[in-house]
């Protein structure tokens, strides 16, 4: 009995419990294998296979034998067979029409896709990922903690973007969080046949995944500019965050701030290094010094911490260019907390333009990176690899947008 149910893939039930049984050769099924309950009932359950049944010495609080033999179960589900007689075609011929349409004559595909709408036949995704070598799934991957990919609304958007690219096919998008030090382990997972591509968001410096993936047969594009290999290798997307930096920082020029300091990225992601190349570059333009610098992780936190040192370190400052909206949210409830008008003292300018910034105190001036319409880009640019499309080999680049709030 028990190698009978290992056969099918299923764990023995165990008495009184309900067990759902997926894809073992025949439709969705549960089978409910509880004790039978009340005077009402004393006989067998419908539900128990043919062994309870004939034996009645079971008590009601007896282990039931079960056997679940899939012969025995509905035979309702449409089969391959049906579709391809109903078609007028071959099984083989079904399958391959079914499967991808390798080899199948333009009548023939459209008989079996008329069987198929006729008869309401659902193919069996294992069986198709044997036909056509594909897992109709690509992975998000994000080399980030977990913490930090659920709580920040940049990477919800991400996934929105992606999932809207993928609107119009069947494939499905698996969230990899490749957290810090596992970078190998999201390597092996994404070469090992699990997804068909991959895109990239959120990399930083020490993951390697971009060289990583360029020595693997993985397609892949990334959102945001890569850093460890040869950029004119690698398929990606990004905004451009030097004249980003710029636009922010000029935008706090223009107001008449004088003494202007940052609250740049990750100097370990090139969106952190390109805003602050931005920032000096501005400021040098405008004959203004460059030395106002401190770190963030493009989190409420650090943007809170970076803010406290800011105004114990440069006492003067009247204008901040921070790299994110969540930093600069960090840093307005900071400037509240030390009694600082903004913008009347100092004004501030973020980046992103993330659902946060039109719901701070004041709401926030900044910088827009358009991140569902990037993912959405890198969506295509990577469904169009899988397709075997011709790709442009240079990057898609999304000029910046200054988006002017109460803040700056």
């Amino acid at each position: 009995m028990r190698n009978a149910l290992l056969r099918t893939g299923v764990r023995p039930p165990r008495s009184g419990a309900r067990t759902t049984l997926h894809r073992v050769g025949i439709h969705r099924r549960i089978l409910d294998v509880a004790p039978p309950r009340g005077p009402a009932h004393a006989g067998p359950s419908p539900h128990l296979c043919k062994d309870a049944a004939a034996h009645p010495q079971h008590g009601r609080d007896a282990p039931v034998n079960t056997t679940f033999r899939p012969e025995e179960a509905p035979s309702d589900a449409p089969t391959l067979e049906q579709v391809a007689e109903l078609a007028g075609v071959s099984r083989s011929t079904a399958s391959r029409a079914i499967n991808g349409g390798l080899r199948v004559s333009p009548e023939a595909q459209a008989s079996v896709d008329a069987a198929v709408a006729e008869l309401g036949y659902i193919p069996n995704r294992a069986a198709r990922s044997l036909v056509t070598k594909r897992t109709d799934s690509i992975a998000l991957v994000v080399p980030e903690p977990d913490e930090r990919v659920l709580s920040d609304p940049f990477f919800a958007g991400t996934l929105n973007g992606l999932s809207s690219s993928l609107s119009d096919s069947d494939i499905q998008v698996v969230l990899v969080i490749a957290r810090p030090g596992e970078a190998e382990r999201t390597l092996r997972y994404l070469r090992n046949g699990h997804v068909d591509g991959a895109v990239v968001v959120s990399h930083h410096r020490a993951d390697d995944l971009d060289t990583a993936l360029l020595s693997s047969r993985v397609p892949n594009v990334f959102v945001g500019r890569p850093l460890s290999a040869d950029i004119t290798d690698v398929n990606y997307v990004d905004t451009d965050n030097v004249a980003g930096g710029a636009l922010a920082t000029n935008a706090l020029i223009e107001r008449g701030c004088r003494r202007i300091a940052t609250i740049a990225g990750p100097e370990d992601m090139s969106a952190g290094i390109d805003r602050l190349l931005g920032w000096r570059a501005a400021l040098n333009a405008a004959g203004m010094t460059d030395d106002a610098v401190l770190y963030g992780d493009f989190t409420i936190a650090s943007g809170a911490a970076a803010t406290r040192e800011l105004l114990a370190r440069y006492p003067d400052i009247d204008g901040i260019f921070v790299a994110s909206d969540l930093m600069a949210a960090g840093a307005l409830g900071v400037l509240s907390e030390a009694g600082k008008d903004v913008p009347g003292e100092i004004a501030i300018v973020g980046y992103d333009n993330i659902g946060v910034s039109a719901s701070t105190s004041p709401p926030l001036t900044t910088v827009v990176q358009p991140v569902a319409a990037m993912a959405r880009a890198a969506g295509g640019r990577l469904l169009g690899q899988l397709q075997g499309l011709p790709m442009p080999t240079e990057p898609l680049i999304f000029a910046p947008e200054l988006v002017r709030r109460a803040s700056a």
